[in-house]
């Protein structure tokens, strides 16, 4: 008897297979969850998540550690928001988008996962609005001689200046990534484990410069607050919005839930049937 225990306190990671029966029980438990239980860890993920990107944002102002070094630390600081967001517990819809495999496997139905999708994306944008006016009403910008708010507006901009394709597929690659952090932290047992699996999946993801359209709603937003001269288009930060969307939809969704459903679930649907 000792054995097993040991080997559990050592802290072995679950199985490949394991996690995937953990995602698909862990989305029937959320996709019934009531709906203001959801809205509420929703908006604390969007706050959650727009404290990451402020975070990053005040790291990569005024570095003079060159490009990719600088990103990479500023990577680290965002990954503040999904760490507080799993461990604390919340609702993220990028990683909600893993509830996909309880669909596939037949145990939810299409309205189930839009139910949860819909509440957690709305109250990650109010989390991420509400964030954004307390730091703007805080005068946060103004940190390093207003290094800070020219840093959030240039964010933006280069945010906003990107093609409908070039968000999209960036989104596609970015909960990618997210939906694989979210996976990793299930395979672990100790918050340590989950942090350690956090940090290179969401580091990484900055670093490249992928879009998540939740972050987007507090970066974007929150350079429109301090956007005295129109600087950032109003055109341009709804395409981005709209395209990180769907491309973190396509992302979660498909090359993680799909993927690993085709690997390890499919047939227990099969089995069913």
């Amino acid at each position: 008897m000792a054995e097993p225990a040991l080997e559990h306190y050592l802290g072995d990671a679950y199985a490949p297979r394991e996690i995937a029966r953990k995602v698909e029980s862990m989305g029937v438990a959320k996709a019934h969850t009531d709906a203001l239980t959801i809205l509420i860890l929703a908006v604390l993920a969007g706050a959650f998540i727009s404290l990451g990107s402020m975070f990053f944002t005040v790291i990569v102002t005024g570095s003079e550690l060159g490009f990719g070094i600088t990103r990479l630390l500023g990577g680290i600081g965002f990954c503040l928001g999904l760490i507080l967001v799993v461990v604390a517990g919340a609702e993220l819809f990028t990683g909600n988008n893993l509830l996909a495999m309880a669909w596939a496997s037949g145990r939810l139905g299409l309205r189930d996962v839009a139910r949860n999708w819909l509440l957690s994306y709305a109250g990650n944008v109010a989390g991420c609005l509400g964030t954004a006016m307390l730091i703007w009403l805080g005068g946060i910008a103004g940190l390093g001689d207003g290094a800070v708010g020219t840093t959030a507006l240039r964010i933006a901009s280069a945010k906003a200046e990107l093609s409908l394709l070039e968000v999209f597929c960036r989104g596609v690659l970015c909960n990618a990534l997210v939906c694989m952090a979210v996976w990793l932290t299930l395979g672990g047992h100790s918050v340590t484990d989950k942090v350690l699996a956090i940090l290179f999946p969401i580091a990484a993801f900055v670093t490249i410069g992928f879009e998540h359209c939740i972050a987007n709603w507090f970066f974007l937003p929150y350079a429109l607050l301090l956007d005295a001269n129109a600087a950032v288009p109003l055109a341009g930060v709804l395409r981005n919005l709209l395209a990180s969307t769907v491309g973190n939809l396509v992302g979660g969704t498909v090359l993680v839930a799909g993927v690993y459903w085709l690997a390890y679930l499919r047939e227990q649907r099969s089995a069913r049937t």
